[in-house]
């Protein structure tokens, strides 16, 4: 398994909010409480993000964008246009009475005028936990994918066949197509950044390194040490940290240790499992040490993360 698979393993659709959005201009939406992470594209027309504080950023027909949330942000027909539709969460808007973007759905998850110049389409990804706020930690407010990539283009082809379509099952394969979307568009924009993609992503295409890190996700209960690291890699132990450290940007145990910090949160916030359990999954056999790197890691006790987990 490898480190992009692992960070959107916990990535589901299952029912996000998704629509698609057809007017003429002028138009314009502000999202006032967006979700952690949005995935728009254009299919046809134009239409102009503008983050809070950001620069507007057109999108063409093609273009696939990621927008980060919380922040509030406006997609409109030009960066000019005052917002007049106001969305403050799935099914919760606000805007004049009878405007198209917000009365009876044309279809299901389709609103706005049938004849409108531009289309988008959108997914909203209610994401949680540590292992996703490491790949949000990655990504800028707004990273936008030009056209161009097949892979994307037929997605959005097969999401629109499937929204107009009545076949049985229809939820599932839009939901599966809403992450499919996500995922190329994630791994195209990191492979478009070049020696600005996160340490971890450029690491993944070296041989050595990039094994190594499979393993470490593979089975992060292991008692790695470097040299069985270096030995699954085919390298000397010295040349392998060395090699490793300036791919990822930090020691190999150094990034395990973070890694499994980031799986026991989830599992003590999310699981609920106890702090011993969680110490077992993450290869501690002993809770008092692994509390002692927790604290260490994430400044506060894995006690504290279990006590603050919804009931």
């Amino acid at each position: 398994m490898d480190v992009i698979t692992e960070l959107l393993g916990g990535v589901r659709a299952r029912g996000a909010d998704f629509c698609q959005s057809i007017a003429s201009p002028p138009w314009s939406l502000r999202f006032t409480a967006p979700p952690p992470l949005t995935v728009a594209a254009v299919v046809r027309g134009e239409a102009w993000v503008t983050p809070d504080g950001g620069r507007p950023v057109r999108l063409a027909p093609g273009d696939a964008a990621l927008v980060k949330g919380p922040s509030p942000y406006v997609v409109a027909d030009s960066p000019t246009t005052r917002p007049t539709v106001f969305v403050h969460g799935p099914g919760r808007y606000d805007g004049p009475p009878g405007d198209p973007l917000i009365s009876a759905p044309l279809a299901p998850r389709t609103y706005g005028t049938a004849d409108g110049e531009c289309l988008v389409l959108s997914g909203h990804f209610p994401l949680g936990g540590e292992v996703c706020t490491r790949l949000l930690s990655a990504l800028p407010p707004l990273a936008v994918v030009p056209s161009g990539d097949r892979g994307i283009a037929r997605a959005l082809e097969l999401v629109q066949e499937e929204i107009t379509g009545e076949g049985p099952g229809r939820q599932v394969v839009l939901d599966r197509l809403l992450e499919l979307m996500l995922v190329l568009t994630v791994r195209l924009w990191f492979d478009r950044q070049g020696g600005k993609a996160p340490g971890w992503y450029t690491a993944l295409t070296d041989p050595a390194v990039g094994r190594a890190l499979r393993l470490m996700h593979d089975d992060p209960a292991r008692p790695w040490t470097v040299a069985a690291l270096a030995g699954e890699a085919g390298m000397s132990r010295a040349a392998f940290a060395r090699r490793f450290s300036a791919l990822a940007g930090q020691p190999p145990l150094a990034y395990l240790t973070e890694w499994r910090m980031a799986l026991a949160a989830d599992l003590l916030s999310g699981a609920g499992l106890t702090v011993a359990a969680a110490a077992r999954r993450v290869g501690y056999a002993d809770p008092f040490g692994f509390s002692a790197a927790f604290k260490r890691v994430r400044g506060v006790s894995p006690g504290s993360v279990r006590a603050a987990a919804p009931s």
